[in-house]
């Protein structure tokens, strides 16, 4: 019966895995954040355009200044059980809107819940988008015996 191992890859920078992985996740993104658009009233974007703009600022920072920020604020982390994961989420978000013209939040609840939106979404859609190549086969060998070294 052939042996099944499961690895995961450490990647080693944020833009490990190319072009493709980085295309995928701006659509998730994408999707998360018109959907807390389209969900949380103090969420607004004047036109589409400003839609994609807040979604690329939004990728840009989640990649570059959200792992900084993550290991400043540690320890508030960890005292909070994790709670402070969803006020550092709606910072990016009001300074996603600071940066952005015509995406606009109305305050820091609207943020709040837009982060709990934008989280919930992509952590189920990278959930189901899984890289496949993890999963390797080990095909079964057939074992030699042991080689006895003094038989008396």
């Amino acid at each position: 019966m052939p042996t099944i191992r499961f690895e995961r890859a450490v990647h080693e920078s944020p833009f490990h895995g190319g072009a493709r992985h980085a295309l995928v996740r701006i659509l998730i993104t994408g999707i998360a954040v018109f959907l807390a658009i389209s969900i949380v009233p103090g969420l607004d974007a004047d036109n589409l355009m400003a839609g994609i703009a807040a979604v690329l600022v939004l990728t840009f920072l989640n990649v570059i200044l959200r792992p900084i920020l993550f290991l400043l604020t540690l320890p508030l982390i960890v005292f909070t059980l994790g709670l402070f994961l969803v006020v550092l989420n709606a910072l990016l978000l009001e300074f996603t809107a600071f940066l952005v013209k015509g995406f606009t939040v109305s305050g820091f609840w609207p943020a709040v819940g837009g982060a709990l939106i934008i989280s919930l979404v992509t952590t189920v859609l990278n959930s189901w988008i899984v890289d496949r190549r993890t999963l390797t086969e080990i095909p079964d060998e057939p074992r030699r015996p042991p080689k006895i070294i003094n038989p008396d």
